[in-house]
């Protein structure tokens, strides 16, 4: 991950439940750890996805997700989601992430969130009192 901006870290302990056979984190378990991290950065912001949705109308949806996975996590290891908000729009927010072991990635990927209406699911504008803190927050050229 690059230096700039604001890096959100969220520990995440892997779970009998997040292995398979092996004992090894299933691969879209990471993409889990992943949503947590970002859900719990924007709850740091002072938001919570409930009350967007009940006082806003507005829900945040994954778009689409890319993830190169280096080294195993596995059962038992107390692993750090690191995330950054690289972009953003009025509807969008790109975030830039890494699952790490002890300073080692072990995974490294970005997330395409949208914001959408709650009722209708289409793209929606993003709350001002919202885009201004996420403008505070996001990397430098976003």
């Amino acid at each position: 991950m690059s230096s700039s901006g604001i890096c959100f870290e969220f520990p995440v302990r892997v779970y009998y439940e997040d292995t398979d056979a092996g004992g090894v984190v299933y691969f879209a378990n990471y993409m889990r750890f992943m949503e947590r991290a970002r859900t719990e950065w924007l709850r740091r912001l002072g938001f919570d996805q409930s009350e967007l949705r009940e006082r806003q109308g507005i829900l945040f949806v994954v778009r689409g997700v890319e993830a190169t996975y280096h080294r195993p996590a596995r059962l038992d290891d107390a692993l750090t989601v690191q995330s950054r908000l690289t972009s953003l729009s009025r509807v969008a927010l790109r975030f830039d992430q890494s699952i790490e072991r002890e300073g080692e990635t072990l995974v490294s990927g970005s997330s395409d969130v949208i914001c959408v209406g709650a009722d209708s699911l289409r793209p929606s504008r993003m709350p001002e009192p919202l885009m201004r803190v996420l403008q505070e927050v996001a990397s430098p050229g976003h």
